[in-house]
C-alpha cells in the first residue's frame, strides 16, 4: 500500500521505519554525510510539515520505499545547495517540486525494488495531477540521470554534469501534465492502480 502524507510523525510506524532506512541507505551504505536523530533516523533540514512523503508499506504498517517532495517556493535542496548544476532559471512557483531522498531499501532484490519505484513514481504522478504541479526537478548521479530523462515522460537536463565534493552530479526537470501517465506505461514504468492509504 502507498500512502501521501505531508509531514511526519515518529509514532507512526511507515514514519519510523522510513527514516531508519534512510539512515540505512544513505549514510551507512553510501556513506553520505548526514546527520542522525537520536541514533536511529536520517533527518535533515528540509524534512518538515511542508514536505510530501510518497511511501510504500508493508502489511504491518512498516517502509518498503519512498520519496519526498519539496515545494519550490520554500528552502531546498538544489536551490540552497547545488544551485550551480543549473543552468539559467531555477525552478520556482507553487506549481513545482523537488524529487528528493528515493529510498529503495537494499535488503530487496533488485527486481522488487525496481517495482517499488515504479509504484512510486506512479503514485508521484498522480499525486502531481491531482495537485496541479506542472513541474518536478531534481539532482542524481549522471548514470540514474540517463536513466530518469529516458522513461518516457518530458524530461530535460537543467545543466551539464558537475563534480561537487568529490561526487559527479547533475540536475533535471519533468513537465508533468495529463498525457504524462500514458507516456510511462509505454516504457512500463506506470502501473495504474496503486493501492493509496488516506493522506495524512
Amino acid at each position: 500500500m502507498i500512502r501521501i502524507s505531508r509531514g511526519y510523525c515518529l509514532t507512526r510506524p511507515l514514519d519510523a521505519t522510513m527514516f531508519e532506512d534512510r539512515r540505512r541507505l544513505f549514510i551507512e551504505l553510501m556513506r553520505w554525510n548526514l546527520p542522525v536523530v537520536s541514533g536511529r533516523y536520517e533527518i535533515d533540514q528540509f524534512d518538515g510539515d511542508h514536505a510530501v512523503y510518497i511511501a510504500e508499506c508493508d502489511a504491518r504498517g512498516r517502509h518498503r520505499g519512498s520519496m519526498r517532495l519539496l515545494p519550490a517556493d520554500r528552502p531546498c535542496l538544489l536551490a540552497a545547495l547545488f544551485a550551480e548544476l543549473v543552468d539559467g532559471t531555477l525552478p520556482h512557483g507553487g506549481d513545482a517540486f523537488e524529487i528528493t531522498r528515493l529510498c529503495l531499501p537494499a535488503h530487496y532484490r533488485a527486481a522488487e525494488r525496481l517495482a517499488i519505484r515504479n509504484r512510486l513514481i506512479t503514485a508521484m504522478v498522480d499525486h502531481a495531477l491531482a495537485a496541479d504541479i506542472k513541474t518536478l526537478f531534481g539532482l542524481v548521479r549522471p548514470r540514474f540521470r540517463e536513466a530518469i530523462l529516458a522513461m518516457g515522460w518530458e524530461a530535460a537536463p537543467l545543466g551539464p554534469v558537475r563534480a561537487i565534493g568529490g561526487m559527479s552530479l547533475g540536475a533535471f526537470r519533468i513537465a508533468i501534465d495529463a498525457d504524462t501517465p500514458a507516456r510511462l506505461a509505454r516504457t512500463g514504468i506506470y502501473a495504474a492502480g496503486a493501492t493509496l492509504a488516506a493522506a495524512a
